[in-house]
Order: structure tokens, then C-alpha cells, then sequence
């Protein structure tokens, strides 16, 4: 037998068990009439003078149980007068309509009245509010985290959880029926640079030795290839030791997919069946084809190889229109190679100075020099850019009454990324209206080469396996930052889900890349050895993609954070605070492990 989960349309298992019948949330008015036994956690507890109503929770969310003295016997009414909040308890009764329905729950037009009353579990006071009234904020962050289990039993993030597990299992289903074959690779590898810092574990028995934990199965899925599996999938946990955002954690889950004999359009066509049937489970819209876009062009019209295409607000270049300027910051940064490129906001104009200085401090933490800015006024232009600019001029922009210009001055590198910051931001001011409710988005030809502004020299822009474009080999020794790689990312309203690329099946031309990178013959032997091996071996053609779940998850269930979708994540220090990890480990744990701490604040 099978139940309507209240928070999908997905049938669930009744669930029985010796100590329960059925969901406490699971119950409908066709339930009417029969007898139950439940058990869950006292969410609420009314007293109406001698009739007791009980909000009792589970994972299948809640029903109202009544205690009165017309059904209840005298000592089950007196125990319920005693309950608290998070007592576990389990009750037993007759379900009955209620005279009036609580349309806001799934089983509001029932409740069980109760006939009898176990308390299983007396609950300490909760340290933080599980129930919370309409008017009632959340605790600060910290303390949900501090207490956890009291956080995972609100039902925001019990949702939350079970849309994640139910994507996971449409992901495997999916992938099984395309071909794939779910395969796990080690957790303790081999560390290897991959953009961010490793996760180290020491090895007890070979002292001065260190595994890794892997930042992504990039190496072991390509290894796969060469092995033969053609097509390989895995929800793999990944580490990476860097510095936290809202949006990072130093451990996360992604799709990983790979394939062999394929080209971009391969893994683009899968990768969209995958996310439709994803965004069918979650509720979400996905029209296909996903649009493709060039980075190059991304960054030309967005200023972000993330766009957000939910607004159609656009990035334009204005170096023709402002050409005959006198203006020598104008002409300065034209002369030196730059563009003026910046943005047109019909009822900008409403913005107050202070907004638009807010604005520039945004592209100016992007790398801009500044923004200048004007607004159109019925008695002409006014704002520091009107000063260097006529009429004429604000025209071929595009000024009208109301408007605003904010124009930034520079080299592609200098101000992309600020003014598509500043787009972001001044589309939070204005409060515009989107153009439309979802945005899928494929960005495709992603450089193979960034600067590193550390080291000097170049990084790569994904990862040091990506395949170059055929038609830019030409251009490794002259300008390898203009050498476009086969590489794509998918984008949902802004944000980036995934990335992958075709891969470097040449082991020849795989060692020439690293070296590019910086890397000695000793170091690519000693780092990459086992992989340019498996390359020689005769590998495939091959390439894939990884898909970040928890970013995946948070999207489509509008949570604010990926720590909403994550059972016990770390905090942006990248601590557990409910478990209290990282802590000291004792000094003849650290002798076996042939370590030692060192106090930096010693003498």
C-alpha cells in the first residue's frame, strides 16, 4: 500500500513499523472512521482549558491530535496536559473530520482523537524553537548550526532534504537508462593541483607520507575512460581546503559524469534530458534546447561568464558613439587599447546619488577604476559623464528622459566583471521586473588559459585537462590567453551548476599543457605520471561534466543557502559546530601518525 507524500506526487511506502501505523501527516479525509496508532514529536502543544490539541510531526509532516474528555480517558488527558515541546510520543485513536479544515495542511480536514497516550521520549526544553509563529524569526544561524538536530526537524529543511534525496535517485535512474554505470572512485588519492588546496591525511604506516582527499574524480574518471567503461556516472563527494562563501563548502557533492567517443554536443544533450527530468521532479520549468552562448560573448553582453538571462538588461559598448569625445579619460583609455562599454537603465533615473556611489563601489571591488555615470533630465543631461559628453552624443547612446547611464572605461579585463556586478546590482535596486521566471543557459568555449595573478604566468581557466580548440593551436606560443578550449559550463538564473569539458585524450600534448602551466618534467612525471601512462595505453576521445548537487538542490528549492540542503554542513570558517569538528587530536594519536603541532605564539 501506498501514501501521496504531502510534499510531492511522488507515492510513498505507508511506512508501518510495530510502534506506528501510518505518517502522522500522511492522513485524508478518507482516512475518516478508521482506528490508527502514530508516534512522532509533540510540534505544538494548545491548551483550550481541559481539551488539548497536539500538532504531532514526522517526517510526513503533521496532524492535529485532540484530547478531551469525551473520548479521552482521565489519566490520557492528564498526561497530555504535561507534554512539551519535542516529546516523543505515540498515540493511538479514532480519525475524525474536523468542523472546520485547516486548508494550509495537507491533512488539515482530519484529526485523530486520542484514546490513549505513551510519552517515549521526555524532551529537554529545546535549546531553539522548532515551531515558530508566523511572526516569529528564525534563531541566528550560528545557533541552528550549534544545534542541528533541533534545526533538521523544521519542516523547511525536512523539504528540502527529501527533494534532495528524490533528485539523487532520478539522477541514477536517469543516467542507468542513457547508459551510464555508477562506479566509486577512492577517497583516499593522490594530491594533485586542481585550483584549490587538498584536504591531507597522513598515513600511519608510511611515516612522511600523505594521501589526499580529492577535490573532484577528474583524474580517476578520465583513467576510467582509458580503461574501457565508455560511460561512467557517480554522486561523488569532493573536498577542497579554500576559502568559504555562502555559496562554498570545504565538502560537497556532485554529479560526475564522463563519457568516451563524444563531443560537446554529446554531453550537452544528456546533461539537458538529465536536468529536465530533474526540473520535472522539482517543479521547475526546462524548455529545450537550453540556449548556447560564448563565453565571449557572455562576458561581452553580461559581463559574467554566469549570467543571470532572467533580465534582458544588456551590457553595450559605446567606444563608436563617444569615438569624438574630448574628454582625455574617454579618449585615454580608448587610446590604450580599451573600450567605454557600459549600461542604459530606462527609469534609472530614479536612483539617489548615494544608490549610485553604492553601485560604483560594487564595480570598483570588481577591479574598475570607477564608473561614470549620467542622467536624463527634460532640461538636458546631468551627472559627471553629461560634462564630457553633447548632446549628439547622449543621443546615439540612447538617453532619454528618466534614464541612466553608467559607463566604465577600460580594457575588456579591467571592466567586464565590474560591470556585470554593477548590472546585478542596480537590477536589486530598481526591483525591475524579470523578463522571465527561469533561465537555463549553456556557455560554451570557455578559455583555456587565465592569468595567475599569484604565480604570474597562466593558470588553467577550468582544469589542466581540458582539450584545446583545434582551430587556436596556432596560438599556444603567441597569445595562449586567446586559446578557446572545448570546455562549457550550464547556468541557471546566475548561477553556475555545473562545468566539464572534453578532455585531453593526448598524452604528448597533455604534458606540453602542464609545462605551460608551469610545471618541470619532474613534477608533471611526479603529479601526472600515472595519468599521461594511462593516456599512452591508447585512451578514447572522451569528456564530461560535473554537476554541483547541493547548488542544484538550493536552486530549485529557493533556499538562501547551501547549508539549507545539506544535512551537517561546516560554517563559512569551516567548522562543525554541532559536532565541534576540527578539534585537538591527543599527543599519542599525533606520535602515531608521526606528527607533531607546533605553537606559532611560542618563543
Amino acid at each position: 500500500m501506498t501514501v501521496k507524500d504531502p510534499m510531492s506526487d511522488i507515492d510513498l511506502p505507508v511506512q508501518q513499523t510495530s510502534q506506528r501505523a501510518r505518517f502522522a501527516g500522511s492522513l485524508r479525509a478518507a482516512d475518516a472512521g478508521r482506528r490508527f496508532k502514530l508516534a512522532g514529536w509533540v510540534h505544538r502543544r494548545r491548551d483550550l482549558g481541559g481539551l488539548y490539541f497536539v500538532d504531532l510531526r514526522d517526517r510526513g509532516g503533521l496532524l492535529q491530535v485532540s484530547f478531551g474528555p469525551e473520548w479521552s480517558p482521565p489519566e490520557v488527558l492528564a498526561r497530555a496536559g504535561d507534554l512539551g515541546a519535542e516529546d516523543v510520543i505515540a498515540v493511538s485513536g479514532e480519525v475524525c473530520l474536523k468542523p472546520e479544515a485547516n486548508p494550509e495542511l495537507p491533512s488539515g480536514e482530519v484529526e485523530l482523537r486520542a484514546e490513549s497516550l505513551e510519552v517515549l521520549t521526555d524532551s529537554t526544553t529545546p535549546a531553539i524553537p522548532v515551531y515558530r509563529g508566523p511572526e516569529e524569526d528564525l534563531p541566528s544561524e550560528e545557533m541552528r548550526l550549534r544545534h542541528r538536530v533541533l534545526d533538521l526537524r523544521r519542516p523547511e529543511l525536512r523539504d528540502n532534504l527529501l527533494l534532495r534525496h528524490r533528485l539523487v535517485l532520478e539522477t541514477r535512474n536517469r543516467l542507468d537508462a542513457l547508459g551510464f554505470m555508477e562506479v566509486e572512485t577512492p577517497m583516499l588519492t593522490k594530491p594533485t593541483p586542481e585550483g584549490a588546496r587538498d584536504y591531507l591525511v597522513p598515513s600511519r604506516v608510511h611515516p612522511g607520507e600523505f594521501y589526499a582527499l580529492p577535490q573532484s574524480p577528474q583524474i580517476y574518471k578520465q583513467l576510467l575512460m582509458a580503461a574501457g567503461f565508455d560511460r561512467y556516472f557517480q554522486i561523488a563527494r569532493c573536498f577542497r581546503d579554500e576559502d568559504l562563501r555562502a555559496d562554498r563548502q570545504p565538502e560537497f557533492t556532485q554529479i560526475d559524469v564522463e563519457a568516451s567517443f563524444v563531443e560537446p554536443e554529446d554531453i550537452l544533450g544528456w546533461m539537458e534530458e538529465l536536468m529536465a527530468g530533474l526540473a520535472e521532479v522539482a517543479g521547475v520549468s526546462a524548455p529545450r534546447p537550453f540556449p548556447v552562448m560564448t563565453h565571449a560573448e557572455a562576458m561581452d553582453r553580461f559581463g559574467t561568464d554566469r549570467p543571470d538571462m532572467r533580465w534582458d538588461l544588456e551590457i553595450t559598448d559605446w567606444s563608436e558613439a563617444l569615438a569624438d569625445s574630448e574628454s582625455g579619460i574617454l579618449r585615454g583609455a580608448l587610446d590604450a587599447g580599451g573600450r567605454l562599454r557600459g549600461i542604459l537603465l530606462p527609469g534609472g533615473g530614479a536612483l539617489s546619488r548615494k544608490q549610485i556611489e553604492a553601485v560604483e563601489a560594487v564595480a570598483k571591488a570588481q577591479g574598475a577604476p570607477g564608473l561614470l555615470w549620467m542622467k536624463g533630465n527634460p532640461d538636458g543631461a546631468s551627472g559627471p559623464l553629461s560634462r564630457f559628453t553633447s548632446p549628439e552624443h547622449q543621443a546615439r547612446i540612447g538617453l532619454t528622459d528618466g534614464d541612466l547611464v553608467l559607463l566604465a572605461a577600460g580594457t575588456d579585463r579591467q571592466i567586464s566583471w565590474a560591470l556585470g556586478a554593477a548590472r546585478l546590482e542596480v537590477i536589486r535596486l530598481l526591483d525591475l521586473p524579470m523578463d522571465r521566471e527561469t533561465a537555463w543557459l549553456w556557455v560554451v568555449d570557455f578559455p583555456v588559459f587565465e592569468d595567475d595573478p599569484e604565480r604570474g604566468g597562466l593558470a588553467p581557466n577550468h582544469h589542466p585537462f581540458v582539450m584545446p580548440n583545434m582551430d587556436d593551436f596556432h596560438l599556444l606560443d603567441s597569445d595562449p590567453l586567446a586559446v578557446r578550449g572545448k570546455a562549457y559550463d550550464l547556468v541557471y538564473n546566475g548561477s553556475e551548476l555545473g562545468s566539464g569539458s572534453i578532455r585531453n585524450h593526448d598524452a604528448d600534448l597533455q604534458r606540453e599543457l602542464l609545462a605551460r602551466l608551469g610545471l618541470s618534467d619532474e613534477e608533471i612525471d611526479r603529479k601526472f605520471g600515472f595519468l599521461l601512462e594511462a593516456l599512452r595505453s591508447g585512451a578514447p576521445p572522451h569528456g564530461g561534466i560535473a554537476l554541483g548537487m547541493d547548488r542544484i538542490v538550493k536552486e530549485f528549492a529557493g533556499a538562501q543557502s547551501l547549508r539549507d540542503v545539506i544535512a551537517f554542513p561546516k560554517t563559512t570558517a569551516a567548522r562543525a559546530l554541532f559536532e565541534g569538528a576540527p578539534s585537538p587530536v591527543g599527543p599519542d594519536d599525533l606520535a602515531d601518525l608521526h606528527l607533531e603541532v607546533i605553537d606559532e605564539g611560542a618563543e
